[in-house]
């Protein structure tokens, strides 16, 4: 299976089904599922100063090194002045939660399923394979 490593809050927030989007600054070719996990890099201070984040995140439990959930990459979209207005615009929630830049990539994330059990994983750059059960 297919997984991507996010640090944390981002990737709790996409367990949690409050972040779809995941921002990049690579494109990739891949769609369909794959697993989130959350990396073992600490919470960024920045984040503590952003108030709409924290208000975002509010009581989500972080989960460092865990594959928490699964779901499906549907879309690679390049960011355009005109797609960045409408995320700021339309979807505030999802514009707090990433690097929206001319040039970088929205991953689309659908159908998110928080895992039974997650699962202890040491994560990688880009996308990786996960071969345990």
């Amino acid at each position: 299976m297919k997984v991507l490593s996010i640090r944390e809050p981002y990737a709790s927030l996409i367990t949690n089904n409050k972040k779809n989007i995941e921002t990049r600054s690579w494109k990739t070719n891949y769609r369909g599922e794959i697993y989130i996990h959350a990396s073992i890099s600490k919470v960024s201070k920045f984040i503590n100063k952003n108030s709409d984040l924290m208000k975002l995140i509010g009581d989500d439990k972080f989960n460092y090194g865990y594959i928490t959930c699964k779901c499906n990459l549907v879309d690679c979209i390049k960011m355009t002045k005109e797609f960045i207005l409408d995320i700021k615009n339309n979807h505030y929630d999802q514009y707090i939660c990433g690097e929206y830049e001319v040039g970088r990539y929205a991953w689309i994330l659908k159908n998110i399923k928080v895992l039974d059990k997650f699962i202890k994983a040491k994560g990688k750059l880009g996308i990786w394979n996960y071969e345990g059960k």
